[in-house]
Order: structure tokens, then sequence, then C-alpha cells
């Protein structure tokens, strides 16, 4: 893989293309300059800013629902206190992190790639990408793509019809596209929905609004953590930043690892922990079962967790009600429920999640040939059967996302250096005649991955086409990894 010059018809043929800066992206080409010091790069980022999801979402109180050690990157260690961050910290670290180490100066902003097309005859991709507020047309040429663009719709997210949106006379928001100026001060707000982002987002309403309702069909797993820590500040004090990062780092990745193998293994053992958990928080004769007992067993959604038990606190302070009830109507003052009963509200904010989006939307085309997502296994969690030189970046369902990120990261850059010093210019899995079972990508019973099941490329059901879900398993075989195993390889 050598630079090609640019000439009257065609832009420079870059090495390496990454789609998206957010901490995926820059996850990627810290890995990619490590491996490969002069292969050329370009990040594309469709918003203004770095950050990705951190920098998209807006709204009061958002913050990781993943302690932020572990998400953060190996490499750079992360500084504050607090084990689940605020969003506009990570945001800032992402850019930090970009600037520290020169990958800044790679990214264009303003960038939405909306078709990707490779040609075998020159093993390159071109990318079609809308610039700008103008939506201006241009190209870019890659040989090798990472997409590191998430796994949601950023423009479009789950909000369901609601009978008499249209008579309530306050304002409806969604939580992905929050007003700066929403005024909630002093006023009564009903959240729908008991997700993560509700979670983080009632009990910043609760410190200005009258009163925050938070309505929901059907209970969530929701487990208080401390943010105060003892284990971190001492490592910090004793070690050298890094060598500190990596224990601590590791530490919380072992401890997620411990709870979710040990509420999978034993349900009902997970169960009562988290319940005498919530228990704890809340009066003595709070109707718990009614509001926190969810039918499904923990982890097969995501877990909620707070911080300091601050929802349960708001909640025992009278300024957030639970209410646990379907939806009949919306009507100009509030919502009224199947059971009868009317919520008064001024504000109605839709918490209901996101529309999954694989790619970030990009058309895939192969030879003229269009790629359907669903329609292809996934290889080691990061290339797509039978696409040439293209990865992409998804995380965990039931740890930080980052986990997988650097992994990915790591292994791209591996295969990327594998190929430049063998002198092949095209890479991909190919499952051959074998028969393989599938089965979705992720094993979670959320509605945000119910309802799109044919969003993201499918996982197998054994080999490196299986897509765990278990970071210390992955870990292991990416210190055995075999590059070429499963793969072609060859020259244009």
């Amino acid at each position: 893989m050598t630079d090609s010059e640019p000439n009257a018809t065609q832009p420079t043929v870059r090495d390496v293309i990454i789609i998206g800066a957010g901490l995926s992206g820059i996850d990627c080409a810290y890995r990619l300059k490590e491996q490969n010091p002069d292969a050329d790069y370009l990040i594309l980022e469709r918003r203004e800013r770095m950050g990705g999801t951190w920098d998209l979402f807006r709204y009061p109180g958002v913050r990781s629902d993943s302690d932020i050690y572990s998400l953060s990157y190996p490499f750079e260690p992360w500084r504050k206190p607090r084990a689940l961050a605020h969003g506009n910290d990570i945001r800032e670290y992402i850019e930090d992190t970009a600037h520290k180490f020169a990958i800044a100066e790679h990214i264009r902003f303003g960038q939405h790639v909306l078709t990707a097309d490779w040609d075998s005859t020159t093993d390159t991709w071109t990318l079609g990408v809308e610039v700008g507020e103008d939506r201006r047309r241009e190209t870019h040429r890659a040989r090798f793509v990472i997409f590191a663009t998430g796994y949601y719709d950023y423009d479009n997210p789950y909000t369901p019809r609601f009978a008499g949106a249209d008579d309530f006379t306050g304002q409806i928001v969604h939580p992905q596209h929050w007003p700066e100026d929403l005024d909630y001060r002093g006023k009564r707000v009903v959240v729908i929905g008991s997700g993560a982002t509700a979670v983080s987002l009632i009990p910043s309403l609760a410190e200005q609004a009258e009163h925050v309702t938070m309505l929901q069909r059907s209970p969530s797993y929701i487990f208080s953590s401390k943010q105060k820590q003892y284990l971190a500040p001492l490592v910090q004090k004793l070690l050298p930043p890094q060598a500190a990062h990596k224990v601590i780092r590791t530490r919380y990745a072992a401890q997620t690892a411990a709870i979710v193998h040990l509420t999978h293994r034993f349900p009902k053992l997970g169960r009562k922990m988290i319940r005498n958990n919530v228990v704890a928080n809340l009066p003595e004769d709070y109707p718990v079962d009614v509001h926190f007992n969810p039918t499904y067993n923990p982890w097969d959604q995501r877990m909620c967790m707070v911080p300091d038990a601050d929802l349960f606190a708001d909640i025992t302070e009278g300024k957030v009600e639970m209410v646990t009830d379907h939806i009949d109507r919306f009507d100009a003052t509030g919502v009224t429920l199947t059971s009868g009963k009317h919520l008064d509200a001024d504000i109605i904010v839709t918490a209901t999640g996101l529309q999954l989006l694989g790619f970030g939307g990009t058309r895939l085309r192969v030879d003229g040939a269009e790629v359907k997502p669903h329609d292809r296994f996934v290889f080691k969690s990061y290339l797509i059967e039978d696409v040439p030189n293209l990865a992409w970046s998804v995380g965990y369902t039931n740890a930080s996302w980052t986990l997988r990120a650097d992994m990915t990261a790591r292994a791209v850059a591996d295969l990327i250096r594998y190929m430049r010093t063998n002198g092949y210019t095209h890479a991909y899995p190919h499952l051959g005649s074998e028969v393989m079972g599938s089965r979705p990508l992720w094993d979670l019973k959320a509605g945000y991955v119910e309802r799109s099941p044919d969003a993201l490329p499918k996982s197998g059901t054994r080999g490196h086409w299986q897509v765990r879900h278990n970071y210390y398993r992955d870990a292991i075989d990416h210190r055995i990894n075999k590059v070429e195993e499963s793969m072609v390889f060859g020259r244009a």
C-alpha cells in the first residue's frame, strides 16, 4: 500500500479511511499508526465536532452507563474521579486524546458518507460523500475502509405514534434531539421510558422541575453504584499513570464480567441481589415489585446504573413519581393511561429508544452489486463475509463499548500491516461451502434490537463466525489470532 498521486480526475488514494470520529474512530486511528507509522489515513466525520455519541446527546444528566475506566482507552488514562462519567467529560477526553496523538489533524468534518463502492480491478474503495450544509458531492478513495459509525440512526430516534399527540398543548421532545433552550424549571415533566437515557435524565430534571413522572410500560433492572472510589485513588498514588490505569481498567472489566457471568448462571440470585439493592435505597413500604421487578432475567437487556442512588433518592423525596402503566392517549394537558389515571404535564419526554442503523446508513456495493448487511456473516466480530478491505467496530452488550472497540482496532491494524508487509492489495473472510447456522448479532431482548432484525449483519453459530459477548474469551482469541485464518488474500 503506497500513496497514489492525485490527478485532475481522481482523488488521492489513501491507505485507510476511517468513518466516524467518536470513541471507536479515534481508537482505530491510534492503533493504525501504532502498527503502521507510515500509513496515510483520513477520518471522515459527519458532524462538526468529534465525540460521536457523546457529542450528539446533550440532554441534562447525560452520562456513561458503563464504568469510565473500562470505557476509556487503554493507552490514555482517565484522570477524573467519577466512575460513571458525564457525557461532556467523555467528549472532552476523546478530543484531548485526538489532539495529544496528532489524530485531530487527520479529521475532516461535515462529511456524510452516503455510498461505498469497491472496485476489484483497482482494489480500492470509492466513497460518495455529502459535504457541508450545501450538501455538495465529493469522492474519496481508499485501499481500506473502517466503519466506526456506531449502531444507531443519528437522525431518527424511535418514537412510537401516540394517539392524541397533536392535541397536547405543551412540548414533546426526544432526548436524542434535546432543544438547547428547553426551559423545564417549575414545570411538570412526564418521561416515557425506563432505560439508560431515562434514568440518567430524570434526576437532572428533578433538580429544577416542579415534578417529574417516570412512566414505564414494564420495569427495567436499575442498580445503584457508588461514585466514590477507594481502589482507584490508591492505585493512582502508588503507580505511574499508565500502570495505574491498566490495573484499574482490568479490575473494572473483571468485575463486570464476573457479575454478568454470575447473574447469567444464577438468574434467581441475580434478581435477588438487584432487588435487595433497590429495597435498601427506597422507603420500607415502597411497592418495589410493581415498579422494579422486570419479567426478563438480568442482562437479557442492559443494566441501568444510577450513581449514588440518585434516582431512588428523588423518589424517596417525592420529586420523582414512578408509574407502571400503558398509554391510552395524549390530550391537551398530559397523558391518559389505560387504567384511567391522568398524568398532568407541561413537557413530555419520549425516552423511547433508538433505531438501529448499520454502517451509518452507507450503501455498500462490491463491483456494482449491493451488499445487504443482514445477508452477511460477521467474521471475528469486525470483518464482513466476502467484503474486501472493510472492517467495522461494534461494542459489547454486557460490557464497556471500548473493550471490544480497542480489540477491533488492534486486530484491523494488524491485518493492514500483514497486507502491506506481504504486498497484498485485498483481503476478505470467506465461509465457502460450509453450512453455517445464523443468529442475531446481539443477544439482547431490547426493543431497539427486536424492532430492526435486518439492520445489522448476522452472527454465525461456531468458530470465529460466532459473535460472542465475552470480553475475556475474545481477549484470549485475540492474543493467539492467526491473521490468515479463513481469509482470502490477493493482488489486483
